[in-house]
């Protein structure tokens, strides 16, 4: 069987990247070119300043893909490019630059949900084993995904408000923690002790997610602290938080594996980092003897692997668009 190279642009927020995936599964090289310097001086990501770095950086990042591939364009099979969702601006560089590619060099154009990029995260290098159940936690994102096969899945809960990763930005500048706050956070709370009270968010029989009311939480918390003349203390603050989001995670997540009988379970998103949600769930696959896997820490961040990964298996199955695919900044994947 011949083998199948896609090369994979992403470039939806402030990450501009570049990867040439075999077969789905095998990364031959990836290029990353981050913008988190740059944004950190404002305390988040500015969108025109984000699709700007894109417009400087895309020809680059992916010339050099190919060059460190010791590949040609000629070599490649498909493009695959993230549509959304996304910054509108960023996402339409790299669309251009992907439409361009593929009708400069006739090569078929594959559009890929960012979302779906990150489940495919875990595809590389071990591939991918059905049904399984997705728990996609990241900066705008929080849904569990019920997949039985690579195009069947089912959306059994998502967030009604906060992302479990814009929460965890929020609270790291409650207590004063700059841009990015997320990993600082993660750091914190395995240096911390569970001492203050918060609530669990959302604690119902449902799949939903909220963490809208645990942000407050912890807002009002900081606030009486300081109206009180005490000190906060970030670590066992930040521990106190971490174990909350972990209990909501994994119950829901653990309950709904028991209802539907999946034995798979795989984290996706750039939460899917968090040292303190991934040690949880394997600790939990151990006692009760279900799969949890998880991508490479490098995967788990927006890259272009993952687009590339996701891809191959959208090409394999038909998936791809004419020139006239444009961006869809709040694209749903179901």
């Amino acid at each position: 069987m011949k083998d199948v190279y896609v090369l994979g642009i992403e470039t939806s927020c402030d990450e501009t990247s570049c990867s040439i995936v075999k077969n789905g599964i095998e990364e031959i090289n990836t290029v990353i070119l981050s913008q988190i310097d740059i944004h950190m001086l404002y305390g988040g990501v500015v969108p025109e300043i984000a699709s700007r770095n894109h417009v400087k950086d895309i020809v680059f990042v992916i010339n050099k893909c190919l060059k460190d591939s010791n590949m040609s364009i000629d070599d490649i099979d498909a493009i695959a490019v993230t549509y959304g969702p996304g910054l509108v601006g960023s996402l339409l560089v790299g669309l251009e630059a992907a439409k361009t590619v593929a009708y400069i060099y006739d090569k078929p154009l594959v559009p890929v949900h960012h979302i779906r990029g990150h489940i495919y995260a875990n595809s590389i290098g071990k591939g991918m084993t059905f049904p399984v159940l997705a728990l996609i936690i990241s900066g705008g994102h929080t849904e569990l995904l019920y997949m039985k096969d690579h195009f069947d899945y089912e959306v059994l809960g998502s967030t009604l408000d906060d992302a479990v990763g814009e929460c965890y930005d929020k609270v790291a500048r409650v207590i004063g923690i700059p841009y990015t706050g997320g990993p600082m956070m993660d750091k914190l709370a395995h240096e911390g002790k569970d001492n203050y009270s918060l609530p669990i968010p959302m604690d119902d029989d449902s799949f939903n997610f909220s963490f809208s009311g645990l942000k407050s939480a912890v807002i009002n918390l900081a606030h009486n602290i300081e109206q009180r003349g005490e000190k906060l203390v970030k670590e066992d603050l930040a521990c106190s938080f971490q174990n909350v989001v972990v209990t909501s995670l994994t119950s829901k997540t653990i309950r709904a594996m028991e209802k539907y009988n999946i034995d798979n379970l795989i984290l996706a998103g750039g939460v899917a980092a968090n040292k303190g949600i991934r040690e949880k769930f394997d600790t939990l696959s151990k006692e009760k003897g279900f799969n949890f896997s998880y991508p490479n820490i490098k995967y788990c961040t927006d890259n272009a692997t993952m687009i590339a990964a996701a891809g191959y298996y959208l090409y394999k199955n038909g998936n791809t668009s004419d020139l006239s695919l444009n961006v869809e900044s709040s694209a749903k994947f179901v």
